[in-house]
């Protein structure tokens, strides 16, 4: 069975790919993607982390030990250190964002669900994700994982995309849209 649906095509893809390859031959696809969020919250929260990933002025020696040690730090599993380094020696530390975008959306796809990129302007509690997820299971009509982020730009609401398919309820774009009609 193919879960790549085309991911592959873009250089991220296809490290995410590799990735999944082997978290599934080990059987560690949740715990490389539980480690993946854990980064991904890192690049988040840190902004010596993301400059880290992003400079191309760290060298390959430098990058690769300092990604180790923060994924050590961070609690990542072996799967998951081992894929840090190799980005690192490979300068592909920048593509992260992509690889675990991918990554998420492969093991969506293993599990038969469907992924939901949700935008809010604010974080959601586990109370609202739930909401969310029943409603767009009923909505889709199959399982929902989501991958959240936050974007105080949009004021409030929600932009939520799955596949070609996006709903925006977001104040920012109502805003736009009441300001269009006003101008006739």
């Amino acid at each position: 069975m193919d879960l790549s649906g085309g991911i592959q095509a873009s250089l991220g893809g296809r490290y995410a790919l590799a990735l999944f390859e082997l978290a599934n031959d080990a059987k560690t696809i949740d715990q490389v993607e539980a480690s993946l969020a854990t980064v991904r919250q890192a690049l988040s929260d840190s902004d010596d982390f993301k400059a880290l990933t992003a400079s191309p002025l760290v060298s390959r020696g430098e990058a690769a030990k300092a990604v180790l040690a923060t994924a050590d730090v961070l609690g990542v599993d072996a799967t998951t250190k081992n894929f840090l380094g190799v980005l690192a020696e490979n300068r592909r530390l920048g593509q992260l964002p992509a690889i675990i975008r991918a990554f998420r959306q492969l093991a969506s796809r293993h599990r038969g669900e469907t992924t939901a990129e949700v935008t809010s302007a604010h974080p959601l509690s586990d109370e609202q994700v739930d909401a969310l997820k029943q409603q767009l299971r009923t909505r889709v009509g199959r399982d929902v994982s989501v991958d959240l982020s936050v974007d105080p730009q949009i004021l409030g609401g929600l932009v939520v995309r799955i596949g070609s398919q996006m709903i925006d309820s977001s104040i920012r774009t109502r805003l736009n849209a009441l300001a269009s009609a006003m101008k006739g």
